[in-house]
């Protein structure tokens, strides 16, 4: 079954962090990371939403310009999230730069800034181009559970690790997949219309099994009309199944701490991205710079219950031994170590 998304990593796996998240049925995207996305053309750029930072080290972060430059002036709206002094840390990046004349640009441009806390509570804030990208605080808010994000057809989810520093890590889970049985409409003897969308959406948004659906078809004998329950035609017409969970995790400690939050926050995920910086031979070197190695990798994994795993992020010393990093993994989340 066709999936909601279509996840891909922007670099190479020696490049900087980054995931593409495109929306097959729909001119949108979500991003997680942002660094180097210069290969990314401005077509994906405009399709951006929202975009979800790990943390703000350079190789995550310091594509922000690149991308204000395409959407300057072209896209009314992009949301982006990150951890502790995100907000301070977007404004003082718009600070940086003279904005004189960007309040006449036809299309204003509103980003609109989420920063979590680690004690689960956040803030916003909103910069607009008409107004010279000054600081507009909103209400600080509180998370409900880990839920960063949630529409009716998906939910984004973060919880920070240790990287020395707080960092998030994301699940992007989409909804249940309704599908509708449309011979079983026609062997009702009905035909498919806008009451098929309100089914499809009570059932998304857990509406009660007792609403009302108002059932409108017409035929070569004219316009009908009935009322039905929700859990009625469910019954009758609709499939409803998982949908897809992708898990991206980078920049962390291999600690029991982090193995908790990973397993609370990505249990039996479809397909997890995940760091893997080091050979394990090295592993002494990768606790010092706070990375996994590919085999830690492997075995997060494997814990996690991940159903396929991608690695990223390879150290550059191991340009030539690339196969030997993805050997690691694998064989640790296959439980067939080399």
């Amino acid at each position: 079954m066709r999936s909601l998304f279509e996840a891909r990593l922007v670099n190479d796996a020696f490049g900087d962090p980054a995931l593409y998240v495109d929306f097959r049925d729909e001119r949108r995207a979500l991003l997680f990371d942002l660094g180097d996305i210069s290969v990314l053309p401005p077509r994906k750029l405009m399709r951006l939403s929202h975009v979800f930072v790990t943390h703000t080290h350079m190789d995550h972060f310091s594509g922000f310009d690149h991308l204000l430059r395409v959407v300057l002036g072209r896209k009314a709206h992009v949301v982006l999230f990150g951890g502790p002094e995100f907000v301070a840390q977007v404004e003082h990046k718009l600070r940086a730069y003279t904005w004189n004349v960007v309040h006449r640009y036809e299309v204003e441009l509103v980003i609109d800034v989420h920063e979590i806390g680690v004690d689960g509570r956040g803030q916003r804030a909103r910069f607009s181009s008409r107004r010279g990208f000054e600081r507009e605080a909103w209400a600080s808010f509180e998370l409900p559970d880990d839920v960063l994000h949630e529409e009716m057809t998906f939910r984004v989810r973060g919880r920070f690790v240790d990287h020395d520093i707080a960092c998030l890590s994301y699940a992007i889970e989409e909804k249940a997949h309704v599908n509708v049985g449309k011979d079983r409409v026609t062997a009702l003897g009905l035909s498919t219309g806008s009451w098929l969308r309100e089914l499809k959406q009570a059932v998304l948004t857990g509406a009660p099994d007792e609403t009302p659906i108002l059932v409108q078809w017409r035929d070569r004998h004219g316009e009908h009309a009935m009322t039905r329950q929700v859990s009625e035609l469910s019954q009758l017409i609709l499939d409803v199944v998982p949908g897809q969970r992708i898990g991206y995790v980078t920049d962390l400690r291999y600690t029991e701490a982090n193995l908790q939050t990973l397993s609370q926050l990505l249990a039996d995920v479809d397909l997890l991205f995940i760091e893997s910086v080091f050979l394990d031979e090295d592993a002494e070197h990768g606790a010092r710079k706070n990375h996994l190695t590919a085999r830690q990798a492997g075995e997060i994994a494997r814990s996690v219950g991940a159903k396929a795993v991608v690695p990223f992020h390879f150290s550059p010393r191991y340009e030539e031994r690339s196969a030997a990093l993805i050997a690691e993994v694998q064989g640790a989340w296959s439980g067939t170590p080399a």
